[in-house]
């Protein structure tokens, strides 16, 4: 998910009363919530697609899900003596105790991978004892709905406290709300793929139900055939068991799977690609060689951010089944 939705989980959470636990909690829970994602670093290293292949991994697995938490808490730790020692100290500030620093911290580490898997990206929870993917499938990776019902909680707690009533209710319900929705949202994702997949072509590879921005009821069904030939995606309501079919790539643009398995010895960016894709399609460019696409952005606004080309891979057509 987005690092606002993480953040808001993280301040719904101390709201919610975690918060008195130990000073400087929240900002453990906050910024816990989001530290998984320190690996977006590694745009100032990789290229291309290279960063494909290492974001949702390493920093979202076990092992980081407990030492990360660790370096956090001894950080505002650190910064909450340096205060003291500078005679800076918030007197209001309760005392920092470093066992539930690290426990809020790791409450709010433990959100991210959870939050992160709801969504058709996918997230590596073992690594690096694993490199699976698992796919959520409940939300679009930007979720207004669930930015409102976070905000609008913690808000009304924030208001319930500044004005000496019971503060914890309200982010409470907020979190009951949210996990409403998801499972709201689960739900919807499990419908429809038992009412709507049809199976026109028989020799399909795998369905996905993949929610879409703003409309949480609707989901764009993506149906492959074969592998990396191509694509059908359905956009129905889920009350529409009828919907449009589009062929991904179209006529014009198919091509044969190529053997690409030397290339993939030598050529980081299509490694990368391969082992991030989930349903790959292969489109010819216009100069006859190959372009590979994943079928879940293959919206044009998003494309080709998530594409690699091949120039020296042929375009071998492929016959209309």
């Amino acid at each position: 998910m987005d690092n606002l939705t993480h953040s808001l989980v993280g301040a719904v959470l101390g709201q919610a009363g975690l918060k008195r636990t130990t000073g400087l909690a929240m900002p453990a829970l906050i910024i816990g919530a989001n530290l998984p994602d320190v690996d977006a670093a590694c745009f100032f290293w990789l290229e291309g697609t290279e960063h494909l292949a290492f974001r949702r991994g390493i920093t979202h697995g076990p092992p980081a899900l407990v030492l990360l938490p660790l370096v956090l808490a001894g950080l505002l730790w650190a910064f909450d003596r340096w205060q003291e020692r500078r005679g800076t100290r918030p007197e209001g500030r309760l005392p920092v105790r470093f066992g539930w620093l690290y426990a809020m911290a790791f409450i709010g580490c433990l959100s991210h991978p959870f939050f992160d898997w709801l969504n058709v990206y996918g997230i590596r929870l073992l690594e690096p004892f694993s490199s699976q993917w698992f796919y959520g499938d409940t939300l679009f990776i930007i979720d207004p709905w669930l930015w409102a019902l976070l905000v609008g909680s913690v808000w009304w707690s924030r208001q319930r406290e500044k004005a000496g009533g019971e503060w914890m209710r309200p982010a409470r319900v907020g979190i009951a709300a949210a996990l409403a929705y998801i499972g709201v949202n689960g739900a919807i994702t499990h419908l429809t793929k038992q009412w709507h997949f049809r199976d026109p072509y028989g020799d399909t590879r795998g369905f996905i139900a993949s929610p879409v921005p703003f409309e949480f009821w609707r989901r764009e069904q993506i149906i492959g055939w074969k592998e990396g030939e191509w694509y059908v995606v359905l956009r129905p309501h889920i009350a529409a068991p009828t919907g449009t079919y589009l062929k991904l790539p179209s006529s014009e643009l198919r091509c044969a799977w190529p053997d690409l398995s030397e290339v993939r010895k030598t050529n980081s960016q299509l490694d990368a690609f391969l082992f991030w894709s989930r349903v790959p399609v292969v489109e010819r460019a216009p100069d006859g060689s190959v372009i590979l696409y994943d079928a879940r952005y293959y919206d044009p606004r998003a494309r080709d951010r998530f594409s690699v080309a091949l120039p020296d891979v042929r375009c071998e057509e492929l016959p209309s089944p």
